[in-house]
This record gives C-alpha cells, sequence and structure tokens, in this order.
C-alpha cells in the first residue's frame, strides 16, 4: 500500500543516497525564490490558520496540526502558485492573456489571480469537475474569465489549453508543472515554520501533504531541505491514481494506464518533470491512501472537526490514520515517536454536497459495514420472509433489494445491499448465508457489478 521512502529519515539531500552538489544542476527552483512568492502574495491573502487536532491527536498520539488551506478564499492552495506565477508576467503576456486546465481548484487560483491582476484568463476543466467548482471559477473570475468544458480527465483538459496557448499566444499557467508555481505553493511551508516558531516550538516531526501532480510537495521540499532538514516530508496519493509513486520508480514522470478519477484534485495521471525533479533530489516518503479511507476521513472532519474537505483535502489526515491502524500500518508514520509534533495540510475545501451519498457509500464499504450480494430466490410465496428471518441478523440493515428478472420457472435473482452494525458481525452473516438453501454470491468491491451500485 505504502511506497517506501526513498531516503529514510530525512526529506533533505543529505543522506546516504543524495546526489553529490550539482549532479543534477542547479535546482529549478530555491528558497529564495519561495521567499520572494511570499512578498508578492502578502498584499493578497493572510496566511491560513494552523490548528491543532484533538480528534487526530488522540487516535495517532502524535501532536498533530492541520494547516488549513481549505480557508483560503479559493478553498485549497492553489491561488499560491497561480497568483505567483501571474504576478510575474510582463505587459506583452499579460495583454496576450492566460490559459490553464484544471480539476477544479488550479482554475478557482488562476480566476482569484486574474480578477485582481486584471488579467484576462480561458480556463480549461474536464467534465468530470464538480459543478460547485465550476460554478466558483466562474464567480471568482467574473468577466476576466471564460470557462470551457470539455474531455473526461485533467489531462484531457490540459491538451486542448496547450492548443489554445499555440494558437493565440496566451501564456499557460501550469496547475502544478512550473518553477513559479512550485515556489508559490511551497509559501505553505514557510507559513508553517514561522506559525510554529511564533508559538515557541520546533519545527515539527513530519509534514504530511497531499500530492497529485507534484506542485505542492516539491514547494514544500524546497523550503524544508533547506531550512528544516530533519523534518520527514509525506506525500500522499491516492491509491488510485499514485503516479509520483510510478515516477519513482521508473526514474521519471510515466503516464498511469489506470486512473481512479474520484480523488479528482489529486487524480493526474502523470506528474510534472519540474515536480518530479525535486521529489527525486530530495526524496520524500511516498504512501498511497485507498479512496474508501479518505471518504471515512472526510465524514471525520465533517462531523467532529466541523471542517469541509473535498477528497484530496482529506488525503494528509486520512495518511496519519494509517500510522494508528495495526493492518495498515505505514512504517514511517507508525515509526513517529510519541507526541512527535506532525502538520497535515487540508489541502482543499471544494466538495460539492451531491457527491456525499457516494462518500457515505465508499466510507462504509471501506470500513467493511456495506456488502452486496446477489441471492437466488425460490419463486414462492415466503421465500423473502425466510431470507429476513433466518439470514440476516437483529441488527443487519437492507439498504437495497433490486429483484433483477426470473432467470427461470423456479428461481429469480435479486441484488441485494446489506448495511451491518459492526464489521465484525460479517462471517456470522456469511454463515448463515452458506447455511441456508439460497443460492448466494457475494459482490466483492473489484466486481465490475460493483460499479453499478456506487
Amino acid at each position: 500500500m505504502s511506497q517506501p521512502p526513498v531516503t529514510p529519515g530525512t526529506s533533505g539531500a543529505s543522506g546516504p543516497d543524495a546526489p553529490a552538489p550539482g549532479e543534477r544542476g542547479a535546482p529549478a527552483v530555491t528558497p529564495a525564490d519561495v521567499d520572494r512568492a511570499a512578498v508578492g502574495l502578502a498584499s493578497v491573502v493572510d496566511p491560513t490558520p494552523l490548528h491543532r487536532s484533538d480528534r487526530l491527536s488522540a487516535l495517532t498520539g502524535l501532536d498533530v496540526w492541520l494547516k488549513r488551506e481549505d480557508l483560503q478564499p479559493v478553498r485549497s492552495y492553489k491561488l499560491r502558485g497561480a497568483y505567483t506565477l501571474i504576478s510575474q508576467l510582463d505587459d506583452d503576456a499579460r495583454a496576450r492573456g492566460v490559459t490553464c486546465a484544471s480539476a477544479g481548484n488550479h482554475a478557482q487560483g488562476v480566476a482569484f489571480a486574474c480578477a485582481r491582476a486584471g488579467v484576462r484568463a480561458r480556463v480549461h476543466l474536464p467534465r468530470t469537475t464538480p459543478r460547485q467548482k465550476r460554478d466558483r471559477v466562474a464567480a471568482l473570475g467574473g468577466d476576466m474569465v471564460e470557462v470551457v468544458i470539455g474531455g473526461d480527465t485533467y489531462d484531457d483538459a490540459a491538451a486542448t489549453s496547450r492548443h489554445f496557448a499555440e494558437t493565440t499566444g496566451a501564456t499557460p499557467v501550469p496547475a502544478f508543472d512550473d518553477p513559479r508555481t512550485i515556489a508559490g505553493q511551497g509559501t505553505v511551508a514557510t507559513e508553517v515554520l514561522a506559525q510554529l516558531a511564533a508559538a515557541g516550538r520546533p519545527a515539527p516531526a513530519a509534514v504530511v501533504v497531499a500530492v497529485g501532480g507534484g506542485g505542492l510537495v516539491a514547494g514544500v521540499l524546497t523550503v524544508l531541505a533547506e531550512r528544516a532538514p530533519g523534518v520527514q516530508v509525506v506525500g500522499v496519493e491516492p491509491a488510485g491514481a499514485a503516479s509520483m509513486a510510478a515516477a519513482v520508480a521508473a526514474g521519471e514522470p510515466v503516464e498511469l494506464a489506470d486512473l481512479d478519477g474520484f480523488v479528482d484534485g489529486a487524480a493526474v495521471r502523470q506528474v510534472g518533470r519540474h515536480t518530479f525533479d525535486v521529489v527525486q533530489r530530495h526524496a520524500p516518503h511516498l504512501l498511497a491512501v485507498p479512496e474508501g479511507l479518505a471518504c471515512v476521513e472526510m465524514l471525520d472532519l465533517y462531523q467532529s472537526d466541523g471542517i469541509i474537505a473535498e477528497p484530496a483535502g482529506a488525503l494528509a489526515t486520512a495518511a496519519l490514520r494509517l500510522g494508528a491502524d495495526p493492518l495498515l500500518a505505514d512504517p514511517v508514520l507508525a515509526g513517529l515517536a510519541p507526541g512527535s509534533t506532525v502538520v497535515a495540510v487540508v489541502s482543499g475545501g471544494n466538495n460539492d454536497v451531491s457527491r456525499y451519498a457516494e462518500i457515505v457509500e465508499r466510507a462504509l464499504v471501506h470500513e467493511g459495514l456495506k456488502h452486496y450480494f446477489l441471492v437466488e430466490f425460490p419463486q414462492e410465496p415466503g421465500a423473502l420472509r425466510r431470507f429476513l428471518d433466518e439470514v440476516l441478523g437483529p441488527d443487519d440493515d437492507i439498504t437495497l433489494f433490486e429483484y433483477v428478472k426470473r432467470s427461470n420457472r423456479e428461481t429469480g435473482p435479486a441484488l441485494v445491499g446489506v448495511e451491518l452494525q459492526d464489521a465484525a458481525d460479517l462471517p456470522a452473516l456469511l454463515a448463515r448465508m452458506d447455511a441456508s438453501p439460497l443460492r448466494v454470491e457475494v459482490v466483492a468491491p473489484d466486481s465490475p457489478l460493483f460499479r453499478f451500485v456506487q
């Protein structure tokens, strides 16, 4: 599940596997670039809060602090990189305008930046972008932004944006793969260090960030590798879109053959060359979080902490649960000393309310509380009643019952969804099914049929 760290115990470039000075040439982004980005951003946005999480601290035994990028004006850190790039354009480039592709958050950052800088933008969004994000882009950009919807993935939208730039001379504003974008995202780390210092605290033992194309993790690594080299940087990818881990394994950015787009803010088929170079240089610990666990954490953030996080925004805090779960334990997170200060970046809060039904469903499945079965019922009176009385437990709940069709004169299958009160009740339920004269088939989460019930 998790990827082993390339250089255990440190995010810096001083370990035994680090490159010799100058081996890869001068880095494209330096801490000085991040400092300049911070100066430019100071007139546009305030630093986001750093809040302690009592819930995650109790769960993990660590001292967990949340960097609340969901409280940005655009509800994610993306405006940092977008504004940094756009604010550095010369007059000719500003006159030609800019273009970008995004799953939603970067587009909002670009819209925010363009509205304040007076630069026109054409923003390309894939069709999978939630309506809430589409509407926010239009509202933030106003008359300065034209929104174009097309393609099924971020990469499709990126291809369209590149074509527009080539034919019109508009300046591309990459979501992650540009030194200026990386420098802007790196200001998250400078704020974290300053906020902890102001509170009289040392640098954290670890900083945990979501990874999509790699802009945020690259910016954070750039700062911490020089100014707090003992900090362990942990990059967290969705299990169905672990493109940075694939790049590290291949030694270069590669396209994922399969992509699960559920965590839309981090579902990138191929990471950037600049971002990969930074990751390769500084070797953070990379791990993958199952999409279902991200959903569990989203619901806990909302119900316990009052924080509205999108799937990508919950990746970092969901990863902390891997260190606390003995069945899923990530060796690096589990190996942190009790009470160690850990900062997790809540990277985005742009979640469409219409997605919550699917989020709850995925969370229940991940926790082992929701299961689906194909049950062949005899075509006779009382068959369903016997199933309810003899197979289901007293606390089991039928959440779905769809009679498919009569397959022959004697039997007919039904798709049945069952929610348990406790995941430990499943073995007893399966045993009763085996003892029943009914023919029951479990619909496994990796079955093609499962996609029709999620």
